[in-house]
């Protein structure tokens, strides 16, 4: 069987520009972030919108969202228009049938913070009402939660034991640099990885950053 070469999405886009230049570079996908209780890349949802439009077909825009509420995402993606949402924080496991019901076609992507051994479980029981998991760094538990951005990496031997336990794609997150990342790959074998601080230089997008991040893809 041929392998599959790992794809990657590249988060925390600020501008067309910088979204122009991650996928020329070879993101699959891009992050676009909307309000967030802490860390980096969050826009208005005005510069959402005028981002995911301007992505070329094939492209995946996400909308990073801490909203918990249905209704409230159904709002932010109708504004946006994204092809995917990304839910950062817990999410009512009946709400993913009423974002089905509404908005047909858009795929959903529900984070799960790798914090120990209780994530799998965490992963297990929501795998088969999303289209993806994405395996992230942060700390909902916090009097401020961490949602992701944090730059920090988890363990990757429970990543890998819940890529092995569920059968929809995995994308792996959490302090990923041009470094690690051909580790991270081979530890863990997502469908994806995701990155946001590891390819950039005092906040900005950095060309050589994410030109070495990509050379080191499998």
């Amino acid at each position: 069987m041929e392998h599959q070469r790992t794809l990657v999405k590249i988060c925390c886009m600020g501008s067309i520009e910088d979204a122009q230049l991650a996928i020329r570079l070879g993101a699959a996908a891009i992050g676009l972030v909307s309000e967030m209780p802490s860390g980096p890349g969050v826009i208005p949802e005005d510069l959402i919108r005028d981002i995911a439009q301007s992505v070329p077909d094939g492209i995946e825009t996400f909308l990073l969202t801490c909203r918990q509420d249905p209704a409230a995402v159904i709002l932010q993606q109708r504004k946006c228009g994204v092809t995917t949402i990304q839910l950062v924080d817990a999410f009512p496991l009946q709400g993913y049938s009423v974002l089905r019901q509404s908005l047909p076609g858009i795929r959903l992507v529900q984070v799960i913070h790798v914090t120990g051994e209780s994530s799998i479980q965490d992963a297990a029981a929501v795998a088969p009402l999303v289209d993806a998991l994405l395996l992230d760094s942060g700390k909902p538990s916090l009097a401020v939660k961490e949602l992701g951005g944090t730059g920090r990496t988890h363990d990757w031997t429970i990543s890998r034991r819940i890529r092995d336990r569920v059968h929809i794609p995995v994308y792996l997150a959490g302090g990923l640099t041009p470094e690690n990342v051909q580790n991270a790959i081979e530890q863990v074998h997502p469908y994806a990885v995701d990155v946001c601080s590891g390819v950039r230089t005092g906040g900005r997008l950095d060309p050589h950053k994410l030109e070495s991040f990509f050379s080191h893809i499998t």
